[in-house]
């Protein structure tokens, strides 16, 4: 790991794909994560914690991941917000990189994308999934 990381803030309702995320991140040298289950619960943390990280799904309950971004945005101005979505539409992911997010990953290229996209995003940069399809 090339940067210096505090904090990873997990934001998904289904406890197998948190699991998952944290486990490859713990697995590549980051410290531990916190975990959200839901919308205002990730935005709540993000006030509280001031994470480096959120790893953000945008289908979540209470309030979606792109209205807790904006939310988080606000709350945690610092915090680089990665988008981990099962959905593949690039639109979406354009219309999330616009509003404040930093990445955008499909769920289904985590394996083989996920710690290149946080590599950029903490980098200053911003990635997008090759696994997106244009609508």
């Amino acid at each position: 790991m090339k940067f210096r990381i505090n904090t990873v803030l997990v934001a998904d309702d289904f406890s197998g794909f948190r699991q998952l995320l944290q486990q490859k991140l713990h697995e590549n040298g980051f410290p531990d994560t916190v975990e959200a289950v839901d919308g205002l619960e990730v935005v709540t943390k993000a006030a509280e914690l001031q994470p480096d990280l959120v790893l953000l799904d945008i289908a979540m309950p209470k309030l979606n991941g792109i209205e807790a971004a904006a939310r988080i945005r606000a709350v945690a101005p610092k915090s680089k917000i990665l988008f981990v979505s099962q959905n593949a539409d690039s639109d979406v992911a354009q219309s999330v990189l616009r509003d404040g997010g930093s990445g955008y990953v499909c769920k289904s290229e985590i394996h083989h994308e996920l710690l290149t996209a946080i590599e950029a995003v903490l980098g200053g940069g911003s990635f997008i999934s090759s696994g997106l399809h244009p609508t």
